[in-house]
């Protein structure tokens, strides 16, 4: 697999985002499935696993640890902080951003646990707590850059403003951003950021969370699959946007690769920059995604794509009103 720079790190272009095993789309495949799909992706090539404290509420980083480990020296460890499971006053873990120094620490020594190494090598702050200023919470990463704990320093859902405060405290080696055809935020001004500041970007959902593979039944999610509080997947919405499928499958056809690669080729060729990490529970998918690797674009399909997808013509919010309060990305 061709090979892209993630800060001070040469990795493979495709990683793998590894949520999906454990979170977010409804309920965990087994733990020998999660092994299967990570191993997979490390004998393929991939070099880039990205993990976080909230997955699982550590869950993800058990995985990830457990099985990879043992083969520390073969890939680029990334991981979050700053979002995490709380217990609440009824011992259930609830989601919480906290970007507090004292509990970024804190949250780095139990991945460390967790993850079964002794540093980590991309460390992100997964959602900018907007009641801690930036620089305190850089900082305090910066502090486990010189504990040794941390090799470098990364940013989730951050605006270019934040962004340039925070590489003002440390060199920032990544952004993590949600970006796809249907997610266009980060070209508002983030994307020129990363390129001004020499900062890699690291584009999460890159297949629009699977609506980019086909058509799904979205009455179908389980009851805890994230998508179904999502605006673009409520029923009218939805609807609409399956109008795009159709002549998005034409173009995939005509280039010769899959719908997903499609979307995951459209995204290297946005930039050298710019890595994207599709994540699966699928050893099948797994491989249908680091193929796009492979895939090149003329000119004119990528235009053609730019036309028919993108933030006028997808339907529906990313996320709701609530959950766009929590990010600091630039909105259209």
């Amino acid at each position: 697999m061709q090979q892209r720079q993630l800060g001070p790190f040469q990795v493979s272009a495709i990683g793998l985002g590894c949520m999906n095993i454990c979170h977010a789309y409804g309920a965990p495949v087994s733990e020998q499935q999660a092994e299967r799909v990570l191993l997979a992706a490390l004998d393929a090539g991939v070099t880039h696993f990205d993990t976080a404290a909230l997955y699982g509420f550590g869950a993800s980083e058990t995985l990830v640890g457990k099985y990879l480990s043992k083969h520390r020296s073969k890939f680029t460890l990334a991981s979050k902080c700053g979002m995490q499971g709380v217990p609440n006053e009824q011992g259930v873990k609830v989601r919480v951003i906290d970007g507090r120094p004292e509990t970024i620490k804190a949250t780095c020594e139990d991945a460390l646990k967790r993850l079964q190494t002794e540093v980590i090598d991309l460390y992100y702050l997964h959602r900018w707590d907007k009641q801690v200023p930036i620089e305190d919470s850089v900082g305090a990463l910066a502090d486990l850059v010189r504990a040794g704990k941390i090799r470098s320093i990364g940013l989730s859902e951050v605006s270019a403003t934040t962004l340039r405060k925070a590489h003002a405290v440390h060199p920032i080696a990544a952004v993590q951003t949600e970006y796809s055809l249907w997610t266009r935020n980060p070209e508002i001004a983030v994307l020129q950021a990363c390129r001004e500041l020499g900062v890699s970007f690291v584009a999460f959902s890159p297949v629009a969370r699977g609506f980019l593979c086909g058509p799904m039944d979205v009455s179908a999610f389980e009851a805890k699959d994230i998508r179904r509080s999502m605006p673009r997947f409520a029923p009218d919405n939805y609807a609409r946007n399956l109008a795009l499928l159709p002549a998005y499958n034409a173009i995939a056809a005509e280039v010769g690769c899959t719908p997903a690669q499609l979307t995951i080729a459209w995204l290297l060729h946005q930039g050298d920059h710019i890595l994207p990490i599709p994540g699966t529970t699928s050893v099948e998918h797994l491989m249908d995604d680091i193929g796009a690797a492979s895939v090149g674009l003329s000119a004119d399909v990528i235009a053609r794509l730019n036309a028919l997808i993108n933030q006028h013509t997808v339907h529906g919010d990313r996320y709701t009103a609530q959950a766009n309060t929590e990010v600091d990305t630039e909105v259209f």
